[in-house]
């Protein structure tokens, strides 16, 4: 489990394909601390089994699931990561609870500057969207962030200067690929009010609207 708050920027060091599957390294430093093999780190979002630890980094598997559903297949040696250790029961929940499923690739579509902030648009990949509502979390390349709007599968999303300067939010731009988790507790609760009869083919915004 994780939260969504970015504790380095990795860089890829390589990415070894082997048939369906693979492996990983990424150099880093500050998500090392007391790591040992079998840990979960969370890269780009997508949370990892660590299988080796070296002074400069670590090495972990990348299962068929993971190639094909995240961005993880595409990176090249030299991409910055966002990097996160998974959570303690005794850590702050700073941001929101993000198990590192990735459950779909998304398209940033503009970035402006709004402030001392930006403003982010990006699509969801279809479907995703019945699980999101405006003010509500989404984990966006494993970043916490907040949904200002929502337009069908399109949200958007206010940029903090923290953000932007500790992940690798700030070097996105339109056509950037990101791997997309909605949040967690609205998907248990839409998929158990459809499960309770709820109507079919509403979104968590819709239940939540109707009084579900």
């Amino acid at each position: 489990m994780f939260t969504g708050l970015i504790r380095e920027v990795g860089r890829l060091q390589r990415l070894d394909h082997r048939g369906r599957e693979g492996h990983v390294t990424v150099a880093c430093s500050a998500v090392l601390g007391d790591a040992a093999p079998g840990d979960r780190i969370a890269v780009d979002g997508a949370c990892l089994t660590v299988e080796a630890l070296s002074a400069e980094g670590f090495t972990a598997f990348l299962s068929r699931e993971t190639l094909e559903r995240t961005t993880l297949s595409s990176l090249r040696p030299g991409d910055p990561v966002n990097l996160e250790p998974s959570l303690r029961l005794s850590d702050r929940l700073g941001g929101h609870l993000v198990q590192g499923h990735v459950e779909g690739v998304g398209t940033v579509r503009s970035l402006a500057p709004s402030g001392l902030g930006w403003t982010l648009v990006a699509d969801l990949p279809e479907g995703l969207e019945e699980a999101v509502i405006p003010k509500g979390s989404i984990a966006l390349a494993g970043v916490s962030l907040t949904i200002a709007d929502l337009s069908g599968n399109r949200i958007e999303v206010a940029l903090v200067p923290a953000t932007l300067e500790n992940t690798t939010v700030g070097s996105w731009k339109p056509g950037t690929r990101v791997n997309v988790e909605t949040d967690m507790v609205g998907r248990y609760v839409l998929s158990h009010l459809k499960r309770q009869g709820g109507p079919g083919g509403l979104s968590i915004g819709d239940l939540m609207d109707r009084g579900f």
